[in-house]
């Protein structure tokens, strides 16, 4: 990908080994400015209806239904990145943020947590 993936963008990630390419959620494009890795979720066509799933409406540029499967959190060189499909919906994606935290056991800031972004 000639250019760097944003958060939100869901795009096709070269995982290696078995899991071959795949579309991915992009998390955080850039955790580290000192690394070439983002911050990725593998979406899958598993649908098993657990608390780590984010179930969003399929695109037109997705074959089939699926969902983000946030237990499958990973990084991944940038470079592995081959190319944006489309933008993850902006509510799905502070959805996920949420999910995160309570993985994590982290606390959200209030506006975040209320489906808001700081500064709005």
């Amino acid at each position: 990908m000639n250019t760097s993936p944003s958060n939100g963008d869901i795009v096709l990630v070269d995982l290696g080994m078995v899991a071959k390419v795949r579309p991915c959620l992009v998390l955080c494009s850039r955790p580290d400015r000192e690394r070439t890795v983002s911050i990725i979720a593998p979406l899958t066509q598993e649908i098993r209806g657990g608390e780590s799933e984010i179930a969003f409406a399929k695109p037109p540029w997705l074959a089939q239904v699926c969902v983000v499967n946030l237990s499958g959190i990973g990084s991944v060189e940038r470079h592995r990145i081959q190319r944006r499909l489309g933008p993850f919906p902006s509510e799905k994606l502070k959805e996920a943020k949420s999910v995160l935290a309570k993985m994590f056991d982290l606390e959200l800031p209030p506006a975040v947590a209320g489906g808001q972004e700081p500064g709005q």
